[in-house]
């Protein structure tokens, strides 16, 4: 089995995108991909599995629909933030998913329902490979693995640390895991309440493992779209567990998920003062400082938490955030 690098740098981040929302879209609806034209969110989600009714008509329908979507090259959106949920690798469907939606160059990211483990990537793989052989692309595709079950929260650590055999150009590359909730729910008979604690062990599981390796990780969706109180706190939530995004199933969910996603004032301000003070720290032989505390007191700042602050900065960064001076 081929297998990743534990990564023991950060986050094993190294791009500046962002990828905080990601809304799905129905492809059985030419209505809903114009919508998307319009849509802030970081990375799209053209729907062909669970909101495409099962029936091979329309599971053939919606795929034509968006494959001719997809070939209207001026008006899409910037390939980095076009993604397709496939049907899954033991539906009849899924080799003609793939199949059709690789002939785009305008796709750079699958996303794969129902992966339970390592050998269902190697599945995957293959038929990236296959399918790109009738193409000419020079970028790898990147792989969003679901997960959806016992079987997969079981195996998080082989789904995690899972390369293709054919490398990465050839056969793909896992850039992030996902969390379905209510398919994990539905395999593991876990009762869902409004204080997600019954998630707390398989959400944490999910985050560690995929900083593990390097990998975004993907909270859940809020299936209370119209409670936007609850999904900022959802939200919250989600960050505090190390998620770097979450995703969406309606366009209102986009902004709440954006403005929580990133550091908040405060904590930007921390972070700006940690990296001064620790930058006079170092220049003066110290490896920690003392940082003063709102109310009183002191807390140790030390290599650890300079790393924390250099994220905090880097992600206020890349969402355009203004940084303090703090000299």
């Amino acid at each position: 089995m081929c297998m990743r690098t534990l990564s023991t740098a950060g986050n094993g981040k190294t791009d500046q995108a962002l990828r905080r929302s990601y809304l799905y879209v129905p492809s059985s609806s030419d209505r809903m991909l114009d919508k998307s034209l319009s849509t802030p969110s970081d990375i799209i989600i053209y729907d062909l599995e669970d909101s495409v009714p099962p029936s091979p008509h329309d599971k053939d329908s919606a795929r034509q629909r968006l494959s001719t979507f997809l070939s209207v090259q001026h008006k899409l959106p910037h390939p980095e933030r076009i993604a397709v949920r496939l049907n899954d690798i033991t539906t009849p469907f899924f080799e003609h998913d793939i199949s059709e939606i690789l002939k785009s160059p305008f796709v750079r990211t699958l996303v794969l329902p129902k992966i339970h483990s390592a050998r269902d990537l190697h599945h995957v793989s293959r038929a990236v490979r296959t399918s790109r052989a009738r193409t000419s692309t020079p970028f790898p595709i990147r792989i969003i693995a679901s997960v959806e079950s016992a079987r997969s929260a079981w195996n998080l650590g082989e789904i995690a640390s899972w390369a293709s055999e054919y490398g990465p150009d050839v056969g793909g590359k896992l850039g992030a895991l996902l969390f379905a909730a209510e398919d994990y729910c539905a395999d593991t008979s876990v009762v869902r309440t409004p204080s997600r604690l019954e998630l707390l062990y398989v959400r944490s599981q999910i985050a560690t493992a995929a900083k593990a390796f390097g990998l975004d990780a993907i909270d859940m969706v809020c299936v209370n779209y119209k409670d936007l109180n609850y999904l900022k706190d959802e939200c919250e939530d989600g960050r505090r567990l190390g998620f770097n995004g979450k995703q969406a199933i309606h366009p209102t969910q986009v902004d709440i998920i954006h403005s929580t996603f990133v550091p908040t004032e405060k904590e930007i301000f921390r972070a700006a003062k940690i990296l001064h003070q620790m930058e006079v720290a170092h220049s003066s032989q110290k490896g920690a400082i003392g940082l003063e505390m709102e109310g009183g007191g002191k807390e140790m700042i030390d290599a650890p938490m300079l790393k924390q602050a250099e994220n905090i900065i880097r992600v206020a960064k890349a969402a355009g955030l203004e940084i303090p001076g703090v000299g």
